[in-house]
């Protein structure tokens, strides 16, 4: 984690899932402010980046208050790098706040493109216990939904599950049967934000459909709207 004193204007990276949200909350809390958010849109799977529900972020913005740049990447290592630094761009801000935690490869290349123009890295979770992170999100007040189950133990009835402190605990056990992270680090899960500290109004899934195939699945959701 980098610590910094005085207040920055910062980007974040977002993807609508818990760890980026609780980045930004703390990042603010921190006294800085994040008027951007910075979103790389996988065409299908990523390296690096978060994949269920990307035309959520648009709306997510909105909840927020804050300017969203977007853009695509085929998904490949190299792809989501070029996606990145276009993203960084002409950047009106002096660092960029990752939700990255344990992943040595997400937080090395990330910081290497911020590198190359010149802003500083904010990571608030980096390094935190996994479990702690899990419950940061829960006390912060941060509602967010399980959106992909891809893990031995993760069944489809994990599919749009309010991440609370019933499935977090259900989440340490299945860590302690099967070895998998309890805030998804090794892709077990993906989560989607439905409500934040950071957002003005909620947001109502309004149709939303389950994939299962082969022992993993994934919510689409199809239509959503702010309360």
């Amino acid at each position: 984690m980098l610590l910094l004193t005085g207040s920055m204007r910062l980007a974040a990276l977002f993807s609508g899932g818990k760890d980026s949200v609780l980045a930004i909350h703390l990042a603010e809390q921190m006294g800085h402010t994040v008027p951007y958010l910075l979103n790389v849109r996988p065409e299908g799977g990523s390296w690096i980046f978060h994949v269920p529900n990307q035309n959520m972020v648009p709306l997510m913005a909105v909840s927020m208050g804050k300017e969203l740049r977007s853009v695509p990447t085929d998904g490949t290592e190299g792809g989501d790098m070029d996606a990145l630094r276009t993203l960084l761009e002409d950047l009106d801000a002096e660092g960029v706040v990752t939700g990255a935690v344990w992943s040595d490869y997400q937080w090395e290349r990330i910081n290497a493109v911020c590198g190359e123009y010149g802003l500083k890295t904010i990571s608030p979770l980096w390094r935190k216990d996994q479990r702690t992170v899990l419950k940061e999100v829960i006390d912060s007040g941060i509602k967010a939904i399980i959106a992909g189950a891809y893990a031995e133990g993760l069944t489809e009835e994990w599919l749009g599950r309010m991440i609370d402190k019933d499935s977090a605990e259900e989440l340490a056990a299945l860590s302690e049967r099967y070895g998998i992270s309890v805030i998804g680090e090794g892709g077990e899960y993906e989560s989607l934000v439905i409500d934040s500290p950071i957002q003005s109004s909620a947001i109502s899934l309004d149709a939303y459909e389950k994939e299962w195939k082969n022992g993993s699945g994934t919510l689409r959701v199809t239509a959503a709207s702010l309360r």
